[in-house]
């Protein structure tokens, strides 16, 4: 089981900023003159020692974290989770950590990271598990479409797997974490469909959120501009408590051992 899959929804986002950092990366490369190659490279090598130090002794306590990739993180209903699951949700969300500016090498944060990365990987394995039980598939064509339309954001095929390559992803880790998306979706729908928004519920919203916006200074488009997006949004929010709501049920009938 790969944890990527569960960062589905976040693959075209990230491959979009990791393709435009190398365009830029390209065209200033091509930009520059030799004696600016020359300048630049010395900044680099006169960088504080101090910084590179403390950035080695940063990487080495995250690392620290990991385990042993063949370990069993999780037993699932006879279904292993690996370490190797458990490393890649690891770095990840310690990435994400040091975006917002927190410290994921603390001793407190490192118990919560390894909280919610064995939750994660424990609720994923029984949606998927459920899902094949009720024998939800994504057909070929589906699936096809889908990348297509990774694709074309990316302007064609050899700039696609540039952006993959650069996540350390291939087509086939792309194409079969497109195949689970389209089965969790299926799954999803079925579980915890989309229900009846009224437009008293999206009323509602428009106005808490205009009232928090007018605080800040700002002001938002009229209701009926964004009535459709609110609807969608609520939608969301209720999917998502059935969700977990549906997930805790899986949780109370299954067989689950975490051995972290």
């Amino acid at each position: 089981m790969n944890f990527k899959k569960i960062l589905l929804p976040f693959i075209a986002g990230a491959l979009a900023v990791s393709l435009a950092a190398c365009s830029e990366e390209d065209k200033a490369a091509k930009d520059k003159t030799p004696q600016e190659e020359t300048k630049q490279e010395a900044s680099k090598q006169e960088a504080p020692k101090e910084e590179k130090e403390s950035a080695e002794e940063m990487q080495a306590k995250l690392a620290e974290q990991q385990v042993d990739k063949n370990k069993v993180v999780a037993v699932v209903n006879d279904e292993e989770l690996t370490g190797e699951d458990y490393n890649t949700a690891l770095t990840s969300i310690q990435g994400q950590m040091q975006q917002m500016g927190q410290d994921p090498s603390s001793k407190e944060a490192a118990e919560q990271v390894k909280t919610q990365v064995l939750d994660t990987l424990v609720n994923q394995t029984l949606i998927l598990q459920k899902a094949k039980e009720a024998k939800i598939n994504a057909s070929e064509t589906e699936i096809d479409e889908e990348y297509s339309s990774f694709e074309k954001q990316f302007g064609g095929e050899k700039e696609m797997k540039k952006a993959l390559k650069s996540q350390s992803m291939d087509v086939k880790t792309l194409k079969n974490q497109i195949a689970e998306s389209i089965i969790f979706d299926k799954y999803l729908e079925k579980v915890a469909p989309a229900g009846k928004v009224s437009d008293k519920e999206i009323k509602a919203y428009y106005d808490k959120a205009a009232a928090t916006s007018k605080e800040a200074g700002q002001e938002l488009p009229p209701l009926e501009e964004v009535s459709q997006e609110i609807e969608g949004i609520i939608n969301q929010e209720q999917q998502q408590k059935l969700l977990v709501a549906h997930v805790e049920e899986l949780k109370a009938a299954s067989k689950i051992e975490l051995k972290l």
